[in-house]
C-alpha cells in the first residue's frame, strides 16, 4: 500500500495510541482502522511510519519493556539480590500493561534491551561470575521470568494470593487445604521463584568450577 507524502502523525504517537487500545481492551482490541481512529487520520497514515501491524506491535513491546528500572549497583557483590530486584522491577513494567503482555511470547524485544544486557553481564563480571556462566545465566533467566510474568498476565483479574478455587472440599481436600493455607501473594511467590531459580544456577555454576 502506497504511503502518504506527508506524515500526519509521528511513530510514537502511534506506539502510544496502540498501548491504549491494548490496555483498554487487549490484543484482540486493536486493529489498523481503531488505531486509525484513535488517532483521528485514515489508515494508510499508518504506512507512513510502519510496515504493518506486526511492526507496530513489535514498537510497543519495546515501549513495555524500555519501562523496566535498572536497580542500584550490587552490595557487596551480591549479584543474585541485583538480578532479582532487576526481575521485579521487569514485571512490574509488564504488568502495569498486563493486557498488552501476549505481545511479547512474539516480540521479546531483546536487541532493543542490548543496553541493559550489556550492564547486566557487567554486574556479573563485577561481582567475581565466570565468564562462561553468563549467557547461560542471562538467557535462562529471561525465560524463567517471562514466562512466569505472562502467565500471571494472562489472569482475569489480580490476585491478591494464589488460590485454586475451583478445588472441591470433597474431591480434592488436600488441594483445598493448600489453598487455604495460601498466604503469599503473587509477587512474594515471583520474587521466591527468581531466588530459588538464581540459587541454583549458583550451585551449578560452583560445581561446574
Amino acid at each position: 500500500m502506497a504511503r502518504p507524502s506527508i506524515p500526519l502523525i509521528s511513530r510514537a504517537a502511534t506506539v502510544e495510541a496502540a498501548l491504549r487500545i491494548l490496555d483498554e481492551g487487549g490484543v484482540e482490541a486493536l486493529s489498523l482502522p481503531r488505531l486509525a481512529r484513535e488517532l483521528n487520520v485514515k489508515a494508510p497514515s499508518l504506512y507512513h511510519h510502519f510496515q504493518d501491524k506486526d511492526e507496530i506491535l513489535a514498537e510497543v513491546a519495546k515501549a513495555v519493556v524500555s519501562a523496566t528500572q535498572l536497580p542500584p549497583g550490587p552490595r557487596d557483590g551480591d549479584w543474585q539480590d541485583w538480578f532479582t530486584q532487576l526481575c521485579l522491577n521487569f514485571r512490574a513494567a509488564v504488568l502495569k500493561h498486563r493486557r498488552a503482555a501476549p505481545i511479547l511470547f512474539r516480540f521479546m524485544p531483546r536487541d532493543h534491551m542490548i543496553d541493559l544486557y550489556e550492564q547486566a553481564a557487567t554486574t556479573l563480571a563485577s561481582c567475581g561470575v565466570p565468564d562462561h556462566h553468563w549467557a547461560l545465566i542471562l538467557d535462562g533467566l529471561e525465560k524463567f521470568a517471562l514466562g512466569a510474568i505472562l502467565a500471571e498476565a494472562v489472569q482475569p483479574h489480580v490476585r491478591s494470593q494464589v488460590r485454586f478455587e475451583n478445588a472441591d472440599p470433597d474431591r480434592h481436600p488436600i488441594l483445598t487445604r493448600a489453598s487455604r493455607r495460601s498466604e503469599r501473594g503473587a509477587r512474594e511467590i515471583f520474587e521466591i521463584g527468581i531466588r530459588s531459580y538464581l540459587r541454583g544456577i549458583a550451585a551449578f555454576t560452583a560445581d561446574d568450577d
